[in-house]
């Protein structure tokens, strides 16, 4: 097939998943052009069956706001005629599915262009409930050929937000366990912590949503019980609070602000545990990430994350602001190796088993096949 691909290309998770499912369908045989602003973060150069297709925006001075939705319709409507696209995939709901509905009615007159929409989360929890968007991201639900959710929860949310009654189906995010694997060695470990400390890491967009200073907090009372280093992966408004609450905790030599990185399966495996107290996960992708890494998530029992992790089992869950409770959690792993292993090991099978590459590609070249059919 010829799939166009549009997200986006910055370091949130909706445009990771995106990218990583361009590069799955490449290796399966499949022509995929990204269409976007920018090229995405993670997707490198002259990868086979990979193209990148550049949205350039018109900046003139009567629009106090560029269109981009409009350029990026007649983007894609350029894209599918010059390379014969079978069909659209936007992920995240605004305004790309606009862009991509507009793109099918431009083309209309000489053949059938369906679209598939993703929703990932905050473009339904957040963005698409605000009153200003929330009639136009139901349309663009409805009017699309095909939707998806990255879980459960997400689906649910959808419905009771906006009535949808047409069909949403879940196909979950997935990891490729070649890329995402364990370091038993961690020796990499020892340029943040050269005293031999074990590693928590946090990977987020540091937005208050991600409760990035509870991070922050948890070590303060790890450290009370063993010795532990924090590395903070990413970047966003509540990076400069975090900075300033370690110093006043006063354990600013314990933390390590990495800001944006693309490569964080480099990452991730010279940790032991993996903190994620968000306030909201329609998913949880980096808990995915870190349990394929054989890292331990201790997360926050919210949205879709219960669908990733079975608590006590591949990770733990808690109360949201549980600071204390998720400490407790941390330091049983950092001290306890037998359980650290056990935790890590089935974190990694369930990792694989059913959120693998092979389980979930798949599951899209169904609903694919399905859309060109016309079946849904």
């Amino acid at each position: 097939m010829n799939i166009g691909i549009t997200c986006y290309p910055t370091y949130g998770g909706s445009g990771i998943v995106a990218t990583e499912l361009g590069l799955e369908l490449a290796n399966r045989g499949h022509n995929v052009h990204f269409i976007t602003y920018s090229n995405p973060i993670r997707l490198d150069p002259g990868i086979p069956r990979i193209r990148y297709h550049e949205v350039e925006v018109s900046n003139y001075p009567l629009f106090q706001y560029p269109p981009y939705c409009l350029a990026l319709a007649s983007r894609m409507m350029e894209v599918a005629e010059d390379y014969q696209l079978d069909l659209l995939h936007v992920h995240y709901a605004i305004p790309h599915s606009i862009s991509a509905m507009l793109a099918r009615q431009m083309i209309a007159p000489k053949r059938r262009l369906p679209f598939i929409t993703t929703l990932h989360g905050t473009d339904i929890t957040l963005v698409g409930a605000d009153p200003s968007y929330f009639p136009i991201t139901k349309f663009s639900i409805e009017q699309s050929d095909g939707v998806t959710s990255i879980s459960e929860d997400l689906k649910r949310q959808t419905v009771e937000v906006f009535g949808v009654t047409s069909e949403i189906r879940v196909i979950n995010n997935f990891i490729n366990c070649d890329l995402y694997r364990p370091d038993d060695q961690k020796a990499g470990a020892a340029a943040y912590a050269p005293g031999g400390e074990k590693l928590l890491i946090h990977v987020s967009n540091f937005r208050p949503v991600k409760r990035t200073l509870d991070c922050v907090r948890i070590l303060a009372e790890v450290r009370k019980h063993t010795p532990a280093h924090l590395l903070m992966v990413g970047d966003g408004p509540d990076r400069a609070p975090a900075e300033h609450l370690a110093r006043e905790l006063k354990i600013e030599r314990h933390v390590s602000f990495l800001g944006k990185q693309n490569h964080v399966e480099r990452l991730i495996p010279l940790a032991h545990v993996l903190l994620m107290p968000s306030e909201m996960e329609s998913f949880g992708l980096v808990a995915l990430e870190a349990m394929a890494c054989g890292v331990v998530p201790v997360a926050t029992r919210v949205g879709g994350v219960p669908e990733v992790i079975t608590d006590g089992e591949s990770g733990y869950m808690e109360t949201v602001g549980d600071i204390a409770a998720q400490a407790r959690r941390a330091v049983a792993l950092l001290t306890d190796d037998t359980l650290h292993g056990r935790l890590a090991t089935a974190g990694r099978a369930q990792a694989r088993d059913r959120f693998g590459t092979e389980s979930i590609i798949p599951q899209y070249e169904r609903y694919y096949e399905e859309t060109l059919a016309g079946r849904r």
